[in-house]
């Protein structure tokens, strides 16, 4: 290598299993370590002290590429300038990195958090949120305090003004993101111990339990037509009630994960809850919505494109980049569920608030009343169900999560067209009311975690297979 770096040269060292050093101008003094994770930072070797007590001492410039080449030799000569005047650059280094966390304020923190953490850690809906809360309710309030002098009893009292506004589940959120943040900067030692520790949430939560009735799914799906919202996030509240899946799952989703021709939408790990890939058979009534979208966003990589375009924020955005966000769903849905004359908001389907998670929460609820079996129910929603052998853990369930879905398009199309109880018929076959609650194989199999195949479990349960006929 030459004598002095280059950032071509630089960008075509490569990491090894051991750390590797290398020095400019052939000697001993600035040089750059390359780990082998592949990180490349830049340091400084001195010499410093009188006498007996001069030692050689080493001064951590920067990670490359964030800190340039040019940036850290001009730090680099600073320093060895300092060392002649018998200022040691290290404890000179220390010293501002102590003086800069003790000036640190709480909005400092925030962007730190935001930048540092959220952004890297979550996904963008989840980062934004958290921002959202900072910025809304710690900001104002103790924003330009020193994030090492915030004690316990300035989160409480926040919290409680909070809960004083009527806003208590708000305050639970402020409360968990507000714990990261302080953790976080424990974490970077900004702040010595989070301010955070032991505040119990400020309100209890209840677990809802919204199903929309047969008589609220007929008005719901009906007076969509006429709510104020686009007509991608209209054909998602639907979608979500046909498919049953996890909200997030659907206004992320993308024309490739789709198979209409051998109708399956197949989620990837990645955008599962459980990080594991995902089947959903696709019904009439699904691949009807989705043709209704293809018209509509077919052009663009993601199946609920956003129409939103430029935006102050993003003045390069075009229409169909991004997805609709998940938030804009629920938004949609509680502004045309409220009656504000203030807003001139109308509750135009006249029922009581629900969620597009209570879509989900409905669907899977007559499923199971008509008599799908709940394990089948569970593996269409993809919950984890630790009661399931191992052996059966391998199982995709592809053939039972057909059978049910077909069920569950055919009761909601009779819903759907109001006909009566008297006359709908039986959803599930014979073979299907059959087959056990649970589905293990006798202890000795399962002591030996031996594998069976579908074929073997349906002549061991005396079942047919249901999807031919």
């Amino acid at each position: 290598m030459a004598k002095r770096f280059t950032d071509s040269q630089i960008q075509s060292l490569k990491p090894t299993n051991k750390r590797a050093i290398l020095f400019e101008d052939g000697g001993r003094g600035f040089g750059i370590r390359i780990e082998p994770s592949g990180r490349k930072s830049f340091f400084l070797e001195y010499r410093f002290g009188k006498g007996k007590e001069r030692r050689n001492r080493v001064l951590t410039i920067g990670k490359y590429p964030r800190v340039s080449l040019t940036k850290a030799r001009s730090i680099a000569s600073q320093s060895l300038a300092h060392v002649e005047q018998d200022v040691d650059p290290a404890t000179q280094k220390q010293t501002l990195i102590i003086a800069n966390r003790d000036a640190l304020s709480v909005a400092d923190l925030v962007a730190e958090y935001i930048e540092k953490w959220a952004k890297v850690k979550k996904k963008e809906r989840s980062w934004k949120e958290d921002e959202r809360l900072l910025k809304k309710d710690i900001i104002p309030a103790i924003g330009r305090k020193k994030a090492k002098d915030i004690r316990r009893r300035d989160i409480v009292l926040l919290l409680d003004e909070i809960v004083e506004r009527g806003a208590s589940i708000t305050a639970n959120r402020v409360l968990a993101v507000t714990r990261k943040m302080f953790n976080f900067a424990v974490g970077r030692d900004i702040i010595d111990a989070s301010p955070c520790v032991q505040i119990p949430a400020p309100s209890k939560e209840n677990r809802r339990e919204r199903n929309l009735s047969e008589d609220e799914i007929i008005v719901f799906w009906d007076k969509l037509r006429d709510a104020k919202m686009s007509e991608e996030i209209r054909l998602a509240l639907k979608f979500l009630l046909v498919t049953a899946q996890r909200k997030s799952e659907v206004t992320d989703s993308e024309w490739k994960e789709f198979d209409l021709e051998n109708k399956w939408w197949t989620i990837p790990p990645e955008r599962t809850k459980n990080k594991q890939s995902h089947r959903v058979p696709l019904t009439p009534i699904a691949i009807q919505i989705l043709k209704e979208l293809k018209l509509i966003t077919g052009e663009y990589q993601f199946t609920f494109a956003s129409p939103v375009g430029a935006t102050k924020k993003n003045p390069d955005r075009l229409p169909g980049m991004m997805p609709i966000i998940a938030s804009a769903v629920d938004n949609a849905l509680r502004d045309n569920l409220t009656d504000d004359p203030k807003t001139k908001r109308t509750n135009i389907f006249n029922l009581d608030h629900f969620t597009p998670h209570d879509l989900r929460r409905t669907a899977a609820s007559i499923m199971t009343r008509s008599g799908i079996q709940r394990l089948t129910v569970k593996k269409i929603l993809n919950h984890s169900d630790r009661e399931i052998t191992a052996v059966y853990d391998r199982y995709e369930y592809d053939k039972e999560k057909q059978t049910a879905m077909r069920a569950w398009d055919k009761e909601l199309k009779k819903i759907l067209t109001n006909q009566s109880k008297a006359e709908s018929k039986q959803i599930l076959t014979k073979q299907e009311k059959k087959t056990p609650k649970k589905i293990v194989t006798n202890q000795k199999k399962e002591n030996a975690n031996e594998e069976i195949t579908y074929e073997q479990f349906l002549k061991n349960n005396k079942l047919r297979d249901f999807t031919k006929k």
